[in-house]
């Protein structure tokens, strides 16, 4: 269900707030090489930004979000048709230079020519809300490594790369290698004995999945900001990667969050202070617009919370886009009563490898969330009671 072209007026609602939670946007891998030497074909293509942070293409693609939303909550009231009105926007974003950086672009048009702080951190490790375990929160790692096991499928992890073995031989074919072997000319086919992964428990932290289904997340999701980038196809997966292949390659990434992150007893200890910032700027304890920029980690870890699921326009089922977002407005309908509605929005991926400028007749995909434990119009105090009863007592196990 998308609605962004719905006036809401035309329902007799008026958006009173809003939330957005957004992934940072297009960046390089967090480290170079992406993946360790010998382990594809040939070596990853040169990058012209520091690893891990925001790229000037990125920072442009972002800058297209803003202006489409300053559209939308001009629209809806919440931003004035002119002028500054800094009172009306809190934004806050992780201590990582490319969650800073993607703040910046996207307050820069969304609020053009006006002055709008954006509050973070001095480092990941003084950051209590993107980055809890960094900052000295408490997980169980044999707990949380349980935890995840229990996601799994009929066959355990072995059965998610059984269902997704045409997904690692699109991989395959592009990165020239078996997962977890090294390079080699004339290798034979790949088999399952190469696609082995296993979950691993890090004392105080969410497990860590290792092997061929951790390689396949890093090495689509690089695959993917290449061709976000808008690099030449000849750079993009060394010129053996066409869009569908990026598509069913990034099946893997979402899998790596179904264990690491989305399973309740991580998600509901690791999402908690920005559950809380959710309720509490809903409440009117912050501006009209509040505005928080992190990282994918931190919207699979919302997700878990709330156990919410979404497709971000051509992504796969709970994959996170760059610049994509979780958005939860606060609406009153014509009978005054107050619900809370969940959104996700993203940019197409040729949206950002174009630069597309967004309008609402070429709009980022926006589509509705349901909340489990709530009915569609969700009352906001029952998501407050949803809210506060996982944060008073996060599950044991």
């Amino acid at each position: 269900m998308t609605y962004q072209h719905i006036p809401a007026a035309a329902r007799g609602e008026t958006v009173e707030r809003v939330v957005l939670l957004m992934r940072h946007g297009v960046r390089p891998s967090t480290k170079f090489p992406a993946t360790p030497a010998g382990t594809t074909a040939q070596a990853w293509p040169a990058w012209s930004t520091p690893a891990g942070d925001l790229t000037p293409h990125g920072a442009a693609a972002i800058g297209r979000l803003g202006a489409y939303d300053r559209a939308l909550w001009v629209r809806q009231g919440l931003l004035p048709a002119s002028g500054c009105a800094p009172a009306a926007i809190s934004a806050r974003a992780s201590g990582a230079s490319r969650a800073i950086k993607t703040g910046r672009a996207f307050l820069a048009a969304l609020t053009p020519g006006c002055a709008v702080p954006l509050d973070h951190p001095a480092s990941e490790d003084e950051d209590a809300t993107f980055h809890p375990a960094d900052a000295g929160l408490a997980i169980d790692g044999d707990t949380a490594r349980a935890a995840a096991l229990r996601q799994a499928p009929a066959g355990g992890i072995a059965a998610e790369a059984v269902a997704n073995a045409d997904a690692f031989r699109v991989l395959e074919h592009v990165t020239g290698c078996c997962p977890g072997k090294a390079c080699g000319r004339g290798a034979s086919a790949c088999t399952a004995a190469d696609r082995v992964s296993h979950l691993v428990a890090v004392p105080g932290d969410k497990p860590d999945l290792k092997g061929a289904l951790s390689f396949a997340s890093t090495a689509g999701q690089t695959i993917l900001l290449q061709y976000l980038e808008a690099m030449p196809m000849a750079q993009v997966g060394w010129g053996r990667a066409s869009a569908a292949d990026i598509r069913t390659m990034l099946r893997f990434h979402p899998i790596k969050f179904r264990y690491e992150t989305r399973p309740p007893y991580v998600a509901q200890r690791l999402a908690a202070p920005l559950a809380r910032r959710i309720v509490d700027a809903l409440a009117g304890r912050s501006g009209r617009i509040t505005l928080l920029f992190g990282h994918d980690t931190n919207l699979a870890a919302l997700g878990g919370f709330y156990d919410l699921h979404w497709t971000m326009a051509d992504y796969p089922r709970d994959d996170i886009a760059p610049g994509g977002a979780l958005g939860f407005e606060l609406v009153r309908g014509a009978d005054g009563a107050r619900y809370v509605r969940a959104f996700s929005q993203a940019q197409t991926m040729a949206q950002v490898r174009a630069l597309t400028p967004l309008t609402r007749g070429v709009a980022p995909h926006r589509a509705a969330v349901a909340i489990p434990g709530c009915p569609a119009r969700c009352p906001f105090a029952s998501f407050v009671a949803l809210t506060e009863a996982r944060l008073r007592q996060p599950v044991a196990r």
